[in-house]
């Protein structure tokens, strides 16, 4: 079964509400292809590597959380832009992105899909745009932490925080490059703030505060939101639907 491209950005658009979001780049149809669609693929970013894998799958369109264009990017289509582009245009392959939209869906998002993962239930947000999640927690210490997610994720995470160690009664999360929301994340009552990257501010005041901050990855923390949404959206819509994941090491 085929819809048409419009019909397939208004269903989008429609549950991930990107007009409520100030965000860093467009959100919604980056680049256009068919006018119908029948088998979407889903990624966190639409790499050369991905877009790749989406042709040689026969992909009608590419629907990722990172897309090709942010506020303050050379606009030239050369290099790297240019090899990306041409990819897709080269087999009229659609290229959907949504940034904030995707993290702050409270079911399908990628800090509702880590938290469900994990057994949080956000009781408050936080941070820019109220991005960050903060709910109740039950973890001995910040090593009691960082093992379920060590587990989940398939990776190292990096520990930051006091010395003594100290129950986790209140945890923080925001997925990806949150490391600035930590002084929210204090202020909003959390023992422990888990996101992709960190910083060199964050681990002095993980260790003044008494406030443990977990780097978990960026790729890795907001691998679920994009298929979480594509697929819902095509089953839906009876479409093909396949997650590709790109391994990335950030």
């Amino acid at each position: 079964m085929s819809i048409p491209r419009e019909d397939l950005l208004a269903r989008l658009d429609a549950l991930l509400t990107p007009e409520r979001f100030k965000d860093y780049g467009p959100n919604g149809l980056q680049v256009q292809g068919k006018a119908m669609v029948g088998r979407i693929v889903s990624g966190v970013t639409a790499s050369r590597a991905l877009i790749d894998a989406a042709i040689a799958v026969g992909a009608d369109a590419l629907f990722v959380h990172h897309g090709l264009f942010w506020r303050g990017q050379d606009g030239r289509v050369v290099g790297w832009m240019k090899e990306r582009l041409q990819r897709l245009l080269a087999h009229d392959i659609n290229l959907f992105a949504y940034h904030l939209p995707l993290d702050a869906h409270p079911e399908l998002g990628n800090n509702a899909q880590l938290g469900q993962r994990l057994g949080w239930v956000a009781d408050g947000h936080f941070g820019e745009q109220d991005l960050g999640c903060v709910g109740a927690a039950d973890y001995a210490d910040a090593a009691a932490l960082a093992a379920p997610l060590r587990e989940l994720l398939r990776r190292p995470v990096l520990v930051a925080g006091p010395e003594q160690a100290r129950p986790i009664r209140r945890i923080a999360w925001c997925t990806g490059g949150a490391q600035g929301y930590f002084e929210a994340a204090i202020a909003a009552g959390a023992d422990a703030f888990v996101t992709g990257e960190i910083s060199e501010p964050q681990a002095h005041l993980a260790r003044e505060t008494g406030v443990v901050f977990i780097a978990a990855g960026h790729h890795a923390t907001e691998r679920y939101g994009a298929p979480a949404v594509a697929g819902h959206v095509a089953r839906e819509l009876g479409l093909e639907h396949r997650f590709i994941d790109i391994d990335n090491p950030a």
